[in-house]
């Protein structure tokens, strides 16, 4: 097996000069395994990705009956396969009736720039209105409508015609006009520090939108799959979006992403012109078999009802008078300090002392804590305890 550090930071490219490097030579559950024995509790799933612990059993049996059938066979909508249509099945079953027609992407980013040729598809207009500190991915268009103009800066020009409002700011909702063919906005915002809405504030984005006849994108890519205690965030909030995304939790491991709105909007992708959205990959069998053993195990485990209790109980644990600011919804966490230093100091000491916890890319003054779902109440014992002694050297 190669580990080397020399192999990894000049022939793999990197996307920081400070990698958190360190070598995993398998993952189980919530612990990730090096090489050299060492063994780390994953209290941030990944960045949101595991959410029901690394390699469950239940997935890796789909996977592996999937492989003995057939990988890729053809491009995204034209053989029908098994796998995706179970999958479509089961996630449109647990959607509100208006989210009854998938598209299978490969990753969040995806997701995204689809939905944003959906809206402009459906409505015929071309402005697209996001929030401040928002981000939904890294490509072009999700780039555009990413609130951090630091990374946007290096890639400009990009999309035209996107405009920007405060999130939960219900005042400024008027910019949202007949000219707007959509608004996207994270249901919870993720990488500005977990940034919950008040209530009544998605309604009244809801509502507007209806107002002016604007498709309302949910961005559930990092909040979703049961990460709030309900399967999709907006559910929290008595309202549904024209169009949502996920990603991230969705696969169980493996890189699948979705855009899903109804099958009326959706058909207009398919003609005028033709293959108006498409992808290669996109409903990969084996992506979906662990995408739709992911969303059975949540169901059959009971996860969701486990949410909040656990999400509370990690808060209990890491009290700690160094905090300036604790936001969490369900088991996503940010933890405020008074600096970034402080930040980058409690999170190599946890990372030292065996738990993985990490920063957020917009918000460097807090880290955040999203573990798997199914941590027991002895590991996160385990892993605050780690955080609290952090804290206190930091």
């Amino acid at each position: 097996m190669d580990f080397s550090k020399e192999i990894f930071l000049h022939n793999l490219a990197q996307t920081s000069p400070y990698p958190f490097l360190i070598p995993i030579e398998r993952a189980e559950g919530v612990y990730l395994f090096g090489p050299d024995g060492k063994t780390y509790i994953d209290m941030i799933s990944g960045i949101g990705v595991s959410a029901i612990g690394h390699r469950h059993p239940y997935v890796i049996k789909a996977i592996k009956d999937q492989l003995d059938k057939h990988l890729h066979v053809m491009v995204y909508g034209e053989y029908i396969q098994s796998s995706p249509n179970a999958l479509a099945r089961k996630l449109t079953g647990l959607l509100p009736p208006s989210l009854n027609c998938c598209y299978f992407v490969n990753s969040g980013t995806e997701a995204n720039e689809a939905a944003l040729k959906l809206a402009k598809r459906v409505t015929g207009r071309t402005e697209i209105i996001s929030c401040r500190k928002s981000y939904h991915g890294s490509t072009h268009g999700s780039l555009s409508v990413s609130g951090n103009e630091i990374k946007k800066q290096a890639y400009r020009p990009l999309l035209p015609g996107v405009r920007f409002i405060d999130f939960n700011r219900p005042d400024q909702l008027e910019q949202i006009t007949e000219n707007t063919a959509c608004v996207i906005m994270e249901t919870i915002q993720g990488d500005a520090g977990v940034r919950i809405p008040d209530p009544g504030y998605l309604k009244a984005v809801r509502s507007r939108c209806d107002e002016t006849g604007t498709l309302l994108i949910l961005d559930e890519i990092q909040c979703g799959m049961g990460r709030t205690g309900k399967l999709f965030a907006f559910e929290h909030f008595g309202m549904v979006p024209d169009i949502l995304t996920t990603a991230k939790a969705f696969g169980g491991g493996l890189p699948i992403g979705a855009f899903i709105s109804s099958e009326v909007k959706m058909k207009t992708l398919s003609h005028d012109p033709l293959l108006g959205h498409i992808t290669t990959f996109g409903g990969n069998p084996v992506c979906c078999a662990s995408a739709l053993a992911t969303l059975e195990v949540i169901e059959n485990e009971n996860l969701l009802e486990q949410v909040e209790h656990k999400g509370k109980m990690i808060e209990n644990l890491i009290q700690h008078p160094k905090i300036k600011e604790m936001r969490r919804i369900g088991m996503l966490f940010a933890v405020d300090f008074e600096s970034a230093e402080t930040v980058n100091r409690i999170v190599n000491y946890a990372k030292e002392h065996g738990v993985i916890c990490y920063w957020f890319l917009s918000h460097p003054y807090s880290f955040r804590i999203a573990p798997p779902l199914t941590i027991t109440e002895d590991e996160m014992i385990k892993a605050c305890a780690v955080i609290l002694q952090a804290i206190d050297q930091a």
